[in-house]
């Protein structure tokens, strides 16, 4: 038997709850991106346990709950400005701002006037600059698993994305605390439950085959012989 099967095998089976099913309901947070077209519901229930509901323009919704016992306390929060394409925008509209003074100022009707061709073609391009520039500057939270580094939940929305998602990420660090508590206290019994949850999550279509082979691999690093 592999050592991976080995490891699976030997864990006892802890039910994760569905948020249907949820006893206890401690916090709940809505988060809508309309440019991208995306959601997310976030809902801590039962104390140990994060369920997600997932949005997407044209592709099917993902539902699942994630064990909080096997993520990183440490979340993963990044934003990326897009300051060529802002800075290439403001350029646009200072010269459209210019053309259009001296257009307006020009004597005769404005739309005969010789560069009423240049501002439209410069207007037009400040508007798909500060299209781009939205669309490109976003915030997205990750939440990883401790010892598998996979990826459990990523969600990018737009700027401002962080504030709203700051009194949820308080309440969401003091569950994990609370989770971590609850580990087992021996590292090879909670290397074989992280196994285990792994593979529920790849089974349910949380994470790729790809990447539950390397948190895999990552995780059997760590259970070495002296472990078992």
């Amino acid at each position: 038997m592999a050592a991976s099967e080995h490891i699976l095998l030997e864990s006892d089976v802890r039910d994760v709850p569905e948020l249907r099913a949820a006893r206890k309901v401690h916090a709940r947070l809505v988060v809508r991106n309309l440019l991208r077209r995306r959601a997310i519901e976030l809902t801590l229930i039962d104390y140990f346990y994060l369920s997600v509901r997932e949005r997407r323009a044209r592709s099917p919704g993902l539902e699942y709950v994630l064990d909080l016992r096997f993520a990183d306390p440490i979340l993963g929060l990044s934003r990326h400005i897009p300051w060529r394409w802002i800075t290439a925008t403001v350029a646009l509209v200072t010269l459209c701002g210019a053309i259009g003074w001296r257009v307006v100022a020009a004597p005769g009707p404005w739309w005969q006037h010789s560069w009423i061709a240049v501002f439209g073609t410069l207007f037009g391009a400040a508007a798909i600059g500060a299209i781009v520039s939205a669309w490109r500057a976003h915030e997205t939270l990750v939440l990883f698993s401790t010892n598998g580094r996979a990826r459990l939940l990523e969600f990018t929305g737009g700027i401002g994305t962080f504030r709203v998602l700051r009194r949820f990420s308080v309440q969401l660090a003091a569950h994990l605390r609370i989770a971590i508590a609850a580990r087992r206290p021996a590292n090879a019994e909670h290397l074989r439950d992280e196994m285990r949850e792994h593979f529920r999550l790849k089974s349910i279509g949380v994470l790729a085959e790809e990447d539950y082979e390397t948190a895999k691999r990552l995780i059997l690093a760590r259970h070495t012989p002296t472990t078992r």
